[in-house]
């Protein structure tokens, strides 16, 4: 039988393909593995001695972990097998957002992983009366170490208990809270069900062209967003060692140390990979530099099922075994799948690595929708380059008259926790409003043309998208960030945050020596390169929408410091205000 329960997913393992490394964290330079009993282990103890400590049925259990972890899925578990209920935190959020959370969730328990996160809970514990007490996975001074609950479960007899208490747990029970980063505003509770995201689960598992038992798969994306967490429900579900990679500044290396066949990113980190091995092109000369720019040519024409016809797959397989190879093999070798998520990505970007036989594909949701709305696949003709695939089984998905993508389904929230007026406003009937608009096409793929809140007027009345043309400007070596502004104004214009490493390479061949961002956005030579990079890109577009003037940014734009999300989308109303005085510029 089918999980209806998410703690039923690792049982449905066991059952069917138990793996003896089913889960793999790598503490002090060693990989440790996990197996599918050992795990089943590990989340009973835990449930028996959060029982034992008063945990009942729909008490809010908060997590907040900077790496994924294996501990970190065994809380999970050990939680919702109680008909408790799983807050996940991000860890790059304020000391203020915790003590928000926390209180708004009334959450009894803390999970923390590292010294850092424990420190900003610890600040704010006094003002959060729910809260009993701090648990980490690291150990800590002066806080309990989650094996503590081991010991206790391991020691107690109250299975009978626990057994009740996971039979009583309904398929439509609460399951978790996530709260939303936002671009905007105060963070909004997501109430997912068990059944919400396990029906989610089995209908991805679909478009995974995954071997059970056999094949790995590399996790570091943030465990607190759905979309990931559903990730591994998936690879849980279809008996797939999971990995989790030690940071994003070690992604390299645990590529090459795991060589998975599976992973998700975010378009930023495969931008990133793509610009630096294009890079590496730049250092090559005479006939090795003539056939890698041939070969990535090749790479950004890619078509799968052969639409490009013979000749062109007879050069693929040529460029293949030249060149993109060699991409393949610098990220582990094995990859064969890469699912793309979070924000738009780059055509060429799913081109260039599907035709290295790295199939690139993106997928579309929200947290709303538990997310997976729809999602790409070579598997039975899903894949279509510059879509986000067909949508998945047991969803529905019409466009509204303005352009809206409106979703149906058991992937569909129960609400927002404590904002039934909010949740009244994002549905109309059984339909949930994403905000996003886009267009289904006649063979059923959905493509996503800019975020509703985002679009705007110019003082003429033209709407500008400002995510596509980001998008498009993107693609040039020296803008790392960019953000389109010209709401009410008579023309678009641009904030743009130089790629450092590529500004100090052009200054440096042009006899000018910087290190820093705020010294390269100071030289006239560099915004003048750039502004050619932009009118160049801005012959996709009408005159109305192409970028008229552009202000060059003197900081890096990171989670930290507020202008990016979590997931890295743009906090549009956060940048602007940090650099009003440069918008005052480009209008004045």
């Amino acid at each position: 039988m089918e999980p209806t329960r998410l703690f039923e997913f690792i049982e449905y393992q066991h059952k069917n393909f138990p793996l003896e490394k089913a889960f793999n964290t790598k503490y002090d330079g060693k990989w440790q593995s996990l197996s599918t009993e050992g795990f089943l282990d590990q989340s009973r103890a835990v449930s028996k001695a959060l029982a034992s400590m008063g945990v009942k049925a729909g008490d809010k259990i908060a997590m907040i972990c900077t790496n994924n972890r294996t501990e970190w899925c065994i809380m999970d578990v050990g939680i919702l097998s109680l008909g408790a209920v799983s807050v996940p935190l991000y860890p790059t959020i304020s000391s203020k957002d915790y003590e928000y959370i926390l209180n708004h969730s009334e959450s009894i328990y803390c999970f923390v992983s590292d010294q850092n996160v424990f420190d900003k809970v610890k600040s704010i514990q006094k003002n959060v009366k729910s809260l009993k007490k701090i648990y980490s996975f690291d150990k800590i001074q002066n806080c309990s170490h989650w094996t503590k609950l081991l010991d206790l479960g391991s020691n107690l007899d109250n299975d009978d208990i626990i057994s009740i208490m996971r039979e009583s747990v309904d398929p439509k029970d609460l399951a978790t809270i996530i709260y939303t980063s936002g671009t905007t505003g105060i963070p909004k509770g997501v109430m997912l069900s068990h059944n919400n995201i396990v029906k989610n689960a089995i209908s991805g598992s679909d478009r995974l062209p995954l071997v059970t038992g056999e094949s790995k798969a590399l996790s570091f994306l943030p465990i607190c967003h759905i979309f990931e967490r559903v990730i591994l429900y998936i690879y849980t579900f279809n008996s797939i060692s999971i990995y989790f990679a030690e940071s994003l500044e070690t992604i390299a290396d645990n590529l090459k140390e795991v060589k998975p066949n599976g992973m998700t990113a975010v378009p930023r980190l495969l931008e990133k990979v793509y610009d630096k091995i294009y890079a590496r092109g730049e250092e090559l000369s005479g006939i090795k530099k003539i056939l890698f720019y041939w070969a990535v040519n090749i790479g950004l024409q890619y078509e799968p099922y052969g639409k490009n016809g013979f000749l062109y797959e007879l050069k693929l397989k040529i460029a293949r075994k030249l060149i993109l190879s060699k991409w393949k093999e610098a990220l582990g070798g094995n990859l064969e799948i890469i699912v793309s998520g979070s924000a738009p990505l780059q055509s060429r970007l799913a081109k260039v690595f599907s035709a290295a036989e790295m199939t690139t594909v993106e997928g579309y949701g929200l947290t709303e929708t538990s997310p997976i709305i729809t999602v790409g696949s070579l598997k039975n003709k899903n894949l279509k380059m510059g879509t986000v695939g067909k949508v998945i089984s047991g969803v529905e998905v019409k466009i509204a008259e303005d352009g809206e993508i409106l979703c149906k389904g058991p992937n569909i929230m129960m609400g927002y926790y404590k904002e039934e007026k909010m949740t009244q406003e994002v549905m109309t009937g059984d339909y949930f409003h994403t905000g996003d608009i886009g267009e289904l096409d006649e063979e059923g793929f959905l493509k996503i043309t800019d975020r509703k809140k985002e679009m705007f007027k110019t003082s003429g009345g033209k709407y500008i998208s400002p995510a596509v043309i980001e998008n498009q400007m993107k693609q040039s070596l020296f803008i790392e960030q960019i953000m389109v502004v010209g709401a009410g104004k008579k023309m678009p214009a641009a904030l743009i945050q130089p790629n450092l490493d590529h500004a100090i390479n052009f200054l440096e061949v042009n006899s000018i020596t910087c290190s820093s961002l705020s010294q390269v956005v100071n030289e006239p030579l560099l915004k003048k390169a750039i502004e050619k990079e932009v009118n160049f890109h801005n012959e996709n577009f009408g005159s109305w929408e192409q970028i008229k003037k552009i202000e060059l940014t003197p900081n890096e734009w990171t989670i930290d410091d507020g202008h990016l999300t979590p997931t890295m989308k743009l906090k549009r109303k956060i940048v602007s205000e940090k650099y009003k005085d440069l918008i005052d510029r480009l209008y004045n």
